[in-house]
């Protein structure tokens, strides 16, 4: 689902569940179950603007009001005025969340309570303020009592709510970790069979290796030569029987792997997540301050996702060399055209001209370690365009100023990438 439609989504489900609410004793003023409904979208949906949302939000139930309002026989002079403060509320709440993920990101659930705690009880103060003005300070006090009493009820039922959600996907998780374990343990078991048979044809190689070495000495110093034919044929046996035993555990290997790679299908955002993680802690380890920014677009389901986490990882460990300690890595995915689109963007030192045309090239690499003198092997971009062209039937391009950073574009047909799950 793209952007645009999610947040169609969500300003609706919040003028839809401003809909319940309780009347306050100010005219037109409502604590309404949207209060409690806002934090949770906005954190669940942190890639949509806060500001969007206010904004939609509050015209969305503006409009709402003014409809039931009328509905219920009044006129439509008489709501256009009273309901527009409470879509201020929502317009100012996507402002301070907007705010609030600038200077904390990622915002976890117990710093989404107090941002949502003070949000809702500066917003109501707004609205109060717009419909009573000044006498909120003098007149009555048992106002901003009632206003700190709602906020902290709707921002901790959203804390509550939260929680729920996340421990309810840690148990989910959990089920999904052990149903995993429980194949490792009958793939381990497998693989241990093969390796078994592995380790005993390496002692058959070793004594036809000896044969045959022996049957070479024989015939260089021209000992024994009415057994050279039968020593010949013993050899030609052993390699034999050694080919069939290494046959079976290559095809025994085929169809472990086969049995797991269809068993172990995965949906593209999952993938990211664990790509999100792994390369947060790569950042940690060299002590680097980069920022990787995730913007995806639809989900899918794909039993490709061994090759796609083999292409992101080399690309993105690239962008993370280029950048000598602070910088931005922007990973980029749509759908054009019937292809999947990944753009992986950096603002690391880039390549030079005459570096550019030889990337992808076996062997080549721009790394070198200056004090234990060794070189990068320079497989992983040769490797990333194999997989790419061969293997899933794309295409890879790349664009770089030097000094400036990197771009790299791969586009995969979504016939090679999607599918397998019923």
């Amino acid at each position: 689902m793209d952007k645009k439609k999610k947040l169609l989504i969500i300003s609706a489900l919040i003028a839809f569940s401003s809909q319940i609410y309780i009347d306050f004793y100010i005219s037109n003023f409502k604590f309404s179950f949207a209060g409690v409904v806002i934090p949770i979208l906005l954190f669940l949906f942190d890639e949509i603007n806060p500001i969007l949302v206010g904004i939609l939000s509050g015209i969305s139930l503006y409009l709402f009001r003014i409809l039931f309002f009328i509905l219920g026989g009044g006129m439509l002079g008489q709501a256009i005025i009273p309901y527009l403060p409470e879509s201020i509320f929502y317009f100012a709440y996507g402002v301070l969340f907007f705010i609030s993920q600038k200077f904390i990101c990622p915002i976890s659930i117990n710093q989404m309570f107090f941002i949502s705690l003070v949000s809702d009880f500066s917003c109501n103060f707004l609205e109060v303020f717009i419909r009573i003005g000044s006498n909120v300070f003098t007149k009555d006090l048992e106002i901003i009592k009632a206003l700190a009493i709602a906020a902290f009820i709707r921002a901790g039922a959203a804390w509550l709510i939260l929680t729920f959600i996340k421990y309810y996907n840690m148990l989910l998780v959990k089920g999904e970790h052990e149903e995993r374990y429980k194949r490792l343990l009958w793939l381990t078991s497998r693989l241990k069979t093969e390796v078994y048979w592995m380790e005993k044809n390496m002692d058959n190689i070793e004594r036809v290796m000896s044969n045959a070495y022996e049957l070479f000495l024989n015939i260089t110093n021209d000992e024994n030569e009415a057994s050279w034919g039968n020593r010949a044929l013993e050899i030609s046996k052993d390699v034999h029987e050694i080919k069939k035993e290494y046959g079976l555990v290559v095809r025994g290997m085929e169809e472990i792997l086969v049995n797991r790679l269809d068993d172990n299908g995965m949906f593209f955002h999952e993938l990211m997540m664990i790509l999100k993680e792994s390369m947060g802690t790569e950042i940690k380890y060299r002590k680097k301050n980069i920022e990787i920014k995730f913007d995806l677009g639809d989900d899918f389901y794909t039993e490709k996702h061994y090759y796609l986490m083999s292409i992101f990882r080399n690309i993105v460990v690239n962008s993370i060399d280029s950048i000598d300690k602070k910088g931005k890595i922007t990973f980029i995915h749509e759908t054009k055209e019937g292809n999947h689109k990944f753009t992986i963007e950096d603002n690391g030192c880039g390549i030079s001209g005459e570096d550019l045309s030889h990337i992808f090239t076996a062997g080549f690499s721009t790394k070198i370690d200056y004090v234990t003198g060794q070189v990068n092997r320079g497989l992983g971009l040769s490797l990333v365009k194999n997989i790419v062209e061969f293997h899933l039937k794309g295409d890879i391009h790349v664009h770089s100023i030097e000094g400036n950073g990197t771009t790299f574009i791969v586009s995969i047909p979504k016939k090679e990438l999607e599918g397998g799950i019923s």
